[in-house]
């Protein structure tokens, strides 16, 4: 039986949701100071394409990872196993690992291949459709991140990041959480994020005062 008349049939791309409109970084993005990407990923958008849906949130948290230097580092002394291999290849792609028996991180690797740095994505202004992703946790599972994407290239159709022009809003900058025991890197100035109510940890006042 031939389609009624005005009757258009569609193609699994044209019921695709839409992706946010923008520039998709690509890998020199990622293969700068570590400290920069972090910053510079702010108000950017992670993009998340999975069983025919389109999933996104705005970044608005993240942390700087320095390497074997750095003793909150998984490849801390230059630390190279199975699960940091990942860090020490080329830029632009995800490290995802499992954390407390219980959830996955995402994390996009930085630099040049052979120097194992990478930023760790905290939270997000969940798009459309999105639940809450205020923790790294809480971030994975709201996107459907897990070890499937470790080592995947941050190009679509999968994961990947769009600066879609939003205006850029003023950088925090704090010391990162959970990494006590780690000496000076307790303290250390290397977590980014934009005063937003979907922070894993809110801004002290004091810190707003010091802009």
């Amino acid at each position: 039986m031939p389609p009624a008349r005005g009757w258009r049939s569609e193609s699994l791309s044209e019921r695709r949701p839409p992706r946010p409109d923008g520039e998709i970084l690509d890998a020199s993005f990622f293969a700068r100071d570590t400290r920069e990407v972090a910053r510079d990923l702010l108000d950017k958008v992670l993009v998340r394409e999975v069983d025919g849906r389109v999933l996104w949130g705005r970044l608005v948290e993240v942390e700087a990872y320095l390497g074997p230097d750095d003793l909150a580092a998984h490849s801390r002394g230059g630390r190279r196993t199975a699960r940091t291999e990942v860090m020490f290849g080329p830029p632009g792609h995800a490290y995802v690992y499992f954390t407390y028996g219980m959830h996955w991180c995402l994390n996009f690797v930085t630099r040049e291949a052979g120097m194992p740095q990478a930023v760790l994505v905290r939270a997000l202004e969940p798009g459309p459709g999105v639940g809450r992703c205020g923790g790294p946790g809480l971030l994975t599972r709201a996107l459907g991140i897990d070890a499937a994407l470790n080592g995947a290239a941050l190009l679509p159709p999968d994961l990947y990041v769009v600066d879609d022009g939003a205006p850029k809003r003023h950088v925090y900058v704090t010391a990162r959480v959970g990494v006590g025991g780690t000496g000076v890197w307790e303290k250390r100035l290397l977590r980014y994020v934009v005063d937003s109510p979907a922070l894993s940890r809110h801004l002290r006042p004091s810190a707003r005062r010091g802009r």
